[in-house]
């Protein structure tokens, strides 16, 4: 009663009762529209053909196929689009550009921002629709102060909210998410007993674009002449150690594959792509205390003057759990972050997101630096 209860409010909250559903062929948002049109929307399939595979009938992460059966079988209109130059531009060249300077990205977050929302909203607005819907984990809440937010799903272990950190109080003031107080075995259950073809179909667990082998093979094979050379693993103290393959083949807390033996454990604590250097730590060294964020987003409120404080809970990656914590704007425009009790590899590129007691997103940024 609950999870329908949602979904009428929202209706009724909403007013329009037209809906665009961004479709990748998986279970979730196939679901996702079942829920929607059971509840009396009128509901279009929308998939945002982001990248081709060179083999194969399309991406990973937007199987057309799929999701068009799905469409069919639920009785909605089905539409694709092409964004795959919004693709390259917003979350592929960012991608190995993160990478060949020495930092880890996260594709996903950028898309879900510069890709799939802008274009969900513009098709919205042709389509003469109101909101849009996706089959992520969470739920899009709006606050006493007026400003939208996200708060974690119900079920933490599939909760998405960091992947969403990015979004705009225009996105969010218009985007459904029916699925933040379900399990994935429900969602599963109502696309079986729908006769969804999508019902046990396997989660993608890899970047869409990269298709066979891994990330660091497709930057070598698609950045041409710019890719870093080799260069040296150094200690803490500058001593040099042995021969790096080329820093886009590493992560920060990264452990195996790093082709050296030293007798003894050891951790990539720093990648410095001034100096083509990779600085190796025992597990402590990956501890920090205090960082910093930059390209700060923030939902829950619409900002932090320099100086100003406020005590939350940070996740540094996307499987965290999250350490209580203490965010202080900075005059920059950036926000510190100081830990209450030390993070473990906390890592450039990777976005730190901030969360109240309710489970509910303040903002976010990309981490820019540590400091232990």
């Amino acid at each position: 009663m609950r999870k329908r209860y949602v979904i009428e409010y929202w209706k009724v909250f909403m007013g329009n009762n037209r809906v665009i559903v961004g479709m990748s062929g998986g279970v979730d948002s196939a679901v996702t529209a079942f829920l929607l049109k059971e509840a009396g929307y009128e509901v279009i399939g929308v998939t945002l053909r982001t990248w081709q595979a060179d083999e194969g009938p399309g991406s990973r992460c937007c199987d057309i196929d799929d999701a068009r059966a799905a469409a069919e079988r639920i009785g909605i209109r089905y539409l694709t689009f092409n964004c795959t130059m919004d693709f390259q531009r917003y979350v592929v060249e960012p991608f190995m550009e993160g990478y060949r300077s020495g930092i880890t990205p996260n594709p996903c977050i950028e898309c879900n921002r510069y890709v799939k929302w802008d274009k969900l909203l513009f098709y919205s607005r042709l389509l003469e629709a109101d909101h849009v819907a996706t089959g992520h984990y969470a739920s899009v809440v709006k606050l006493d102060n007026g400003r939208y937010t996200l708060k974690k799903a119900l079920h933490s272990e599939k909760d998405q909210t960091y992947m969403l950190y990015k979004l705009t109080q225009e996105q969010l003031s218009a985007t459904l998410m029916p699925l933040g107080d379900y399990t994935k075995n429900e969602v599963r259950k109502i696309a079986e007993e729908a006769g969804l073809t999508v019902a046990s179909k396997p989660d993608s667990q890899e970047i869409c674009f990269v298709a066979n082998g891994g990330y660091a093979d497709y930057i070598k094979d698609n950045s041409g002449p710019v890719l870093p050379e080799e260069g040296f693993f150094i200690d803490e103290s500058g001593i040099i150690l042995g021969r790096h393959k080329g820093i886009v083949n590493y992560t920060v807390g990264q452990r195996k594959g790093l082709g050296i033996a030293l007798g003894y454990p050891v951790y990539v604590k720093e990648i410095r792509s001034w100096s083509n250097e990779i600085v190796l730590g025992d597990e402590q060294s990956l501890y920090c205390s205090e960082l910093f964020c930059r390209d700060v987003n923030f939902m829950s409120i619409s900002w932090l003057q320099p100086g100003e404080s406020i005590r939350c809970f940070v996740k540094i990656r996307y499987r965290h759990e999250g350490l209580p914590a203490v965010i202080t704007a900075a005059d920059n425009g950036s926000v510190k972050v100081n830990f209450e009790e030390p993070a473990k590899a906390a890592t450039p590129g990777q976005s730190a997101v901030f969360y109240n007691e309710k489970d509910e997103v303040i903002g976010g940024g990309i981490i820019a630096e540590t400091r232990q």
